[in-house]
């Protein structure tokens, strides 16, 4: 450190320098940095753009905005509830432990998705409890097809997370911002608030090669003409399918990997 500086004018640069080497060392964490206002902007900028020409949109069907947060919701809370499960073992240097248990990487994976999946239920039921007298909105008056939406999401979320947590055993907890960071990567091209026909033409078949693009279709669907698109929750669930699949299979690669590198016992805080 310069001495031309007073030595608290350098304590301070040691420490700025501390984290600049952070952050050479984890580009996930430089791409943070610039990818949330980005993400941002693209979904704000659709919205707007779809609201200058549909104003009327919203009053065609009561409560489309909360039901498009709540499902929302449930996909964030999916890929947060998986990965957060996995990452409790890594900040506790568990895993070493877990996997030379008889437990099976399969076994932890389906632990882990049930834990998901309770923790999205008591996060986001209170929320559409409460939209009921808040707002007047039954996010249960969907009927059945509400199920199969918060399946499909579940779904899409989990193998997320499960993809992250593979992204986790290769490279540690340099990347856990992805964890939150990854899913809203797909926010934009998701249609949560808008149709999927407002993006561009080349973002549109990208957009439908994902489930959530298929839901909240479906979703609106159902508010607006009260009728069940089958294409779209078939399309999810195909879809879902082949991505949790892919995954999973992801992640016992990357399982394997680390074991053979010993890599298990070296992963935590």
């Amino acid at each position: 450190m310069n001495e031309r500086f007073p030595l608290p004018v350098r304590r301070v640069l040691a420490i700025v320098l501390r984290h600049i080497y952070v952050l050479r060392g984890s580009p996930p964490r430089i791409l943070e940095m610039a990818y949330w206002p980005t993400v941002q902007m693209i979904l704000w900028g659709f919205i707007s753009k779809f609201f200058v020409g549909h104003s009327e949109w919203v009053a065609q069907a009561a409560g489309v905005l909360i039901a498009g947060v709540l499902l929302w919701d449930v996909l964030f809370r999916a890929n947060i509830g998986q990965a957060v499960g996995f990452m409790e073992e890594m900040w506790s240097r568990n895993l070493g432990h877990l996997f030379v248990s008889p437990l099976r990487p399969y076994e932890f994976l389906v632990g882990t998705m049930t834990m998901s999946l309770v923790r999205t239920t008591v996060g986001v039921l209170p929320a559409a409890l409460l939209a009921i007298p808040f707002y007047d909105f039954n996010v249960f008056g969907l009927g059945w097809p509400l199920a199969t939406f918060f399946a499909s999401l579940m779904m899409f979320g989990w193998a997320i997370g499960v993809f992250i947590s593979g992204i986790l055993l290769r490279f540690g907890l340099g990347a856990e911002s992805l964890a939150w960071a990854f899913v809203f990567a797909f926010g934009p091209i998701s249609g949560i608030y808008y149709p999927i026909s407002v993006l561009p033409e080349w973002l549109q078949a990208i957009a439908l090669a994902a489930p959530p693009a298929h839901v909240f279709e479906g979703m609106r669907a159902v508010l607006f003409e009260g009728r069940v698109d089958t294409h779209h929750m078939a399309a999810a669930f195909g879809l879902n399918l082949l991505y949790l699949g892919a995954a999973a299979a992801f992640f016992l690669a990357m399982v394997t990997s680390a074991r053979r590198r010993g890599q298990l016992l070296d992963l935590g805080e």
